[in-house]
């Protein structure tokens, strides 16, 4: 949704590169550009004129003129105050001292709030709750029987005592609905409301009715983030209409602009809490600002990769692969290369993973144009094997390709390009199993390796020794002295780092295989 925006800053960005010293009219020149970049993103006018003018004091400022690298502190500024304009700190669910916790959730007809409440309950569900999804929207057709669907999908219970369609109570639902879950041993009530096409008095009494019946510890206002300018005014009549404690983006996948993301928190003083991306019932997570500031800037979001994994991957089965890859290249199978696949793939989409990479931003459009099926194909020729081809790959001749191909519907070419892959795979992880892969010895934490690096590290003791040709001394002193200036050039984990463009990354050959070509 970020990514026009994203691309405009990039670009006002790497304008100030290679500058030692920057004058009033390159920050005036830097602020017009970000200015024309929020504006085109549908970001609300006072929202853009309150941005601009700290980034401009602050980048006139001592923090920017007495700077090492100036164009990076105004990167610096920019990501601080777009974290500010997001809400500043992570907010977090209030639950209540004594259970059940209610949530009700508000916001017009067609902003995602059904889909929404079965993404929350299962979101609570992985956190340890026993949440209740309460169908209080009487008034849309096959609203009830949708929010049934969602929760048995979700894993949820539902409370659903009356069959909607216009029949039925709202309030008398959402009030017996409290008690049904004290009953039931529910810890968390998500009460999902009607909405209309547009904001009406009917509208607004309705919630404030329910509001007024069950006392939610916290309304959440649901926004479809595709919808522009118009969120802010939306919001504006829901929080002085009903009240509102957090904000709720869906559709954050959308190709709209986004801006109403950015304006939403500052305008109405409350706190983006939630953001849906996606169709699937766990495409969606707690809003982090400063992690959203840091994806628009072209940062990545390494944290929230890392949670991903984490959530993912069993700490006994990485013990396990580390001391099979220990034991040797031989021990990793296609079994353990299937098995590690799939893990990955329970992560979510591989372009959404790729994308928060830091540097990503450079080859999204091959990122976006990438076919997830790629993975599925790769499994099913794995599947089309025998046990003892997976255990022991060189045993794959020409026949057995022919076989391996007819059982999994692809060319005989792909599974020996497979197979060539996972011996590089293989080969590259045995490498830093056993201390390090090359140009990285000594790598900590790989374990393995000592006696040889101990070894490699006397023979380069001596071999530093001046030669007595002054002419041969002089070259070696230059030699070195390259070797140094290459080695400030790249950032941490071979990203750009100072004095490297971005557009300059090359991006690993194991993700390449992912990748379509150019």
């Amino acid at each position: 949704m970020f990514d026009t925006l994203s691309d405009r800053l990039a670009s006002t960005f790497k304008n100030l590169r290679g500058k030692g010293r920057l004058s009033e009219a390159d920050i005036d020149a830097t602020a017009r550009e970000i200015r024309i970049a929020l504006l085109e993103a549908d970001v609300a006018l006072p929202v853009v004129r309150s941005f601009i003018k700290q980034v401009k004091e602050r980048a006139m400022g001592a923090e920017v003129s007495q700077a090492l690298n100036p164009a990076q502190q105004v990167i610096k500024i920019v990501n601080e105050e777009l974290i500010g304009i997001l809400g500043g700190e992570t907010r977090r669910l209030r639950f209540a001292k004594q259970p059940p916790t209610v949530i009700m959730l508000a916001g017009l007809q067609g902003a995602g709030k059904t889909t929404l409440a079965g993404k929350l309950g299962r979101w609570l569900k992985g956190q340890g709750h026993a949440p209740l999804l309460v169908a209080c929207d009487l008034q849309r057709p096959n609203a009830v029987n949708q929010l049934s669907v969602v929760a048995e999908r979700a894993g949820v219970a539902v409370f659903a005592p009356e069959p909607g369609n216009g029949v039925g109570d709202p309030v008398k639902v959402a009030q017996d609905s409290i008690e049904f879950a004290r009953t039931k041993q529910h810890d968390v009530v998500i009460v999902d409301t009607a909405g209309r096409l547009g904001i009406d008095q009917e509208l607004m009494q309705q919630a404030a009715d329910i509001r007024d019946a069950v006392s939610p510890d916290e309304v959440l206002f649901v926004v479809d983030a595709m919808i522009g300018q118009d969120a802010v005014n939306t919001a504006e009549a829901f929080r002085d209409g009903v009240g509102f404690d957090g904000v709720v983006l869906s559709k954050l996948d959308g190709d709209a602009r986004g801006g109403a993301a950015l304006s939403i928190a500052h305008v109405t003083g409350r706190q983006i809490m939630f953001a849906s991306n996606g169709e699937k019932l766990d495409d969606f997570d707690a809003f982090h600002p400063d992690r959203m500031a840091s994806r628009i800037l072209g940062m990545g979001d390494m944290l929230s990769l890392i949670e991903k994994a984490e959530q993912t991957f069993s700490q006994q089965e990485a013990e396990k692969m580390a001391a099979k890859l220990a034991k040797g290249p031989k021990e990793f199978t296609l079994d353990d290369f299937l098995a590690q696949m799939e893990q990955v793939r329970k992560m979510g989409s591989i372009s959404k993973l790729l994308g928060m990479l830091p540097g990503m931003g450079q080859i999204k459009e091959q990122i976006n144009n990438l076919d997830e099926r790629d993975v599925d194909r790769t499994a099913a020729i794995i599947k089309s094997m025998t046990p003892a081809e997976r255990q022991d790959p060189t045993i794959i001749n020409g026949s057995r390709r022919a076989r391996i191909a007819r059982g999994s519907g692809v060319e005989v070419s792909a599974v020996k390009n497979l197979v060539e892959r996972f011996f590089d795979a293989r080969k590259m992880m045995s490498k830093m199993a056993q201390g390090g892969m090359p140009g990285m010895p000594g790598m900590p934490g790989m374990g393995g390796g000592a006696a040889k690096r101990k070894g490699k590290q006397q023979k380069k003791a001596k071999g530093r020794q001046r030669s007595g040709n002054p002419l041969k001394r002089a070259q070696e002193e230059q030699q070195a002295a390259e070797r140094r200036a290459a080695a400030q050039q790249g950032g941490a984990f071979g990203l750009p780092g100072g004095g490297q463009d971005a557009a300059d990354f090359e991006l690993p050959q194991e993700f390449k295989n992912f990748l379509p070509p150019k």
